[in-house]
């Protein structure tokens, strides 16, 4: 009932005053937890979670007792996997998870934070001591329409927060000083901050923050922007830089964030949750240098913004050698017009619909297909869902990994 009201013109503010009372009463009914723990909270279209599981990671490591609430999992030192596809959960789950987390004696909590729940004040009565922001690209516009009202929903965390880190390498960053109480900025090109001497692998990503070695585990460029904006809240919680690098370093990785898959297979298999268009050029970025072919699998979610799907397929058409579009979370709507329009961005970019460019709306199928095509030294990228466990359809949601489904199609491979 609440996805038809959802079509309905201005629906959205409409609700406003009932999403406001909700918060309260959620918030009162757990007496405000959040207001007994050092919150910081991390918004952005992309690198939210990444740069979370970094400053929790870091913060334990030096000692710090810290919760961790995000995309892929919420707790202290034993993480709860998060089942809903929804980054911030609604007020009442929210506020029990936080009065749970306050009650395992914490001192930082670290938060994602969307645009959707700033919007609907999910985050009301929670004190934001430091705020990051990672980026801003084309994303949920189903719900905020504009581009400048998903900014200024995203602006209202720094307006709330006593202490704001930057990206300077963002445009959007100009709109979040004027509002912020208080601020420093980060970035590659410009920033008070700036990384230097980067140096991207397969592996991970290595570069000097000021006099400090700053190592990842996660590949990708992006990754020198995340690990940048935690070791940031780290100077400002006052950490030492080896405090800092060693916390960071010491995460593994996160869970559908540039996961290989190895089964000893002569060619490659990543899983990553990327399905925004700046997000899809971030994972193919991270890749240049390979030696082999790109397949790409991956589709289109139903009720999500359908104008950014011809934007991925030809994202997709240029920087891989074979595309295959699949499902994704179609809910409601009917896959295969969902998949038209990857489709037809695809071809503009000059795929071939039958040859380099493939349509199996089963998604294990996509996968299996796509594993089966790989040669030696090919690269397959498995995007949109990453840590996710189901997948939502017509008929309600099934159980469903990606790492899960390639792992077992890699295993079958050596059986044979």
């Amino acid at each position: 009932m609440k996805e038809l009201l959802e079509k309905i013109p201005f629906y959205n503010s409409a609700v406003l005053p009932y999403h406001f009372i909700q918060s309260l009463i959620a918030g009162s009914k757990y007496r405000f937890p959040g207001k007994h723990l050092r919150v910081i909270g991390i918004t952005g279209t992309n690198g939210k979670t990444t740069t979370a599981f970094m400053i929790w990671q870091m913060l334990n490591h030096a000692g710090h007792k810290t919760g961790l609430m995000t995309t892929v999992a919420w707790g202290v030192d034993t993480l709860t996997p998060e089942l809903g596809h929804m980054t911030t959960v609604d007020a009442f789950t929210l506020n029990r998870r936080i009065s749970n987390i306050r009650s395992q004696g914490v001192e930082f909590l670290v938060l994602e934070v969307t645009s959707h729940a700033l919007s609907q004040f999910r985050t009301l009565g929670i004190p934001i001591e430091i705020a990051v922001f990672t980026n801003l690209t084309h994303d949920h516009l189903d719900y905020h329409k504009t581009l400048a009202k998903y900014r200024a929903a995203k602006g209202k965390l720094f307006k709330k927060a006593e202490y704001s880190i930057l990206n300077a390498d963002d445009p959007a960053t100009k709109y979040y000083k004027s509002v912020a109480r208080s601020y420093t900025t980060y970035g590659i090109k410009s920033g008070e901050t700036r990384a230097t001497n980067i140096k991207l692998a397969v592996s991970g990503v290595k570069y000097m923050f000021g006099d400090t070695t700053i190592e990842t585990n996660i590949p990708g460029e992006f990754n020198v922007y995340n690990s940048m904006a935690a070791a940031l809240v780290g100077r400002k919680l006052g950490l030492t830089d080896k405090q800092i690098s060693e916390g960071i370093k010491s995460l593994k990785n996160v869970e559908g964030r540039m996961n290989i898959v190895d089964e000893g297979q002569p060619f490659t298999v990543i899983v990553d949750y990327a399905h925004a268009p700046d997000a899809l050029e971030k994972v193919f970025h991270s890749i240049e240098g390979h030696q082999g072919r790109v397949i790409s699998v991956h589709g289109g979610a139903g009720r999500r913004d359908p104008s950014t799907r011809p934007i991925r397929g030809k994202i997709l058409a240029e920087y891989s050698d074979i595309v295959i579009i699949t499902e994704d979370d179609s809910r409601d709507e009917d896959p295969e017009k969902i998949a038209q329009g990857f489709i037809n961005g695809a071809t503009k970019a000059g795929k071939v619909l039958g040859k380099d460019l493939l349509l199996e709306l089963d998604r294990a199928k996509a996968i299996k297909l796509a594993i089966d095509q790989a040669r030696s030294n090919d690269i397959v990228l498995i995007l949109g869902k990453g840590h996710e466990k189901s997948i939502l359809r017509a008929d309600g949601p099934h159980e469903f990994e990606d790492t899960k489904v390639a792992r077992q199609i890699l295993k079958n491979l050596h059986s044979k």
